[in-house]
């Protein structure tokens, strides 16, 4: 019980840092992982279902993220070339703008200091990575 009572209570620790720093910039954390995945892709855009299975979440969650990113501005739905019946998200300019000054701020106030040392974070991602693996959870090696 004390393992999985702390993980919940770290999680929700960061999650008030990570909303502390999204939150003025109009943004959750489901949208601010939105933003970056398309902000990496070479072309910009990848399919709703794509992103979806890389983000590891519902279909609805990707719809409803994208929904309100749309309407902010930062995202843009088209149909795809090929297949009309492929709806794809795009990362507009100004999504491109407020996700870089979101990955600034979260370098700056949580990424780069967690609150323990780094070897203590490569020994705490290893650990959780092992508890994940055993979740059938995929783990990059």
């Amino acid at each position: 019980m004390a393992l999985v009572t702390s993980v919940v209570r770290v999680h929700q620790l960061l999650m008030e840092r990570i909303d502390g720093v999204l939150r003025p910039l109009g943004l959750s954390f489901a949208r601010y992982e939105v933003l970056r995945l398309l902000g990496f892709t070479r072309a910009g855009h990848l399919p709703m279902t794509r992103l979806g299975s890389l983000l590891q979440v519902h279909p609805t969650s990707v719809t409803s993220a994208v929904d309100l990113l749309e309407k902010q501005g930062y995202v843009a739905r088209s149909r795809g070339p090929q297949d009309r019946r492929i709806v794809l998200a795009a990362i507009t300019d100004a999504g491109r703008a407020i996700v870089e000054q979101a990955t600034d701020g979260l370098n700056r106030e949580v990424f780069t200091a967690p609150g323990i040392s780094a070897e203590d974070v490569v020994a705490l991602t290893r650990q959780l990575s092992a508890l994940r693996a055993a979740a059938g959870d995929p783990v990059a090696t």
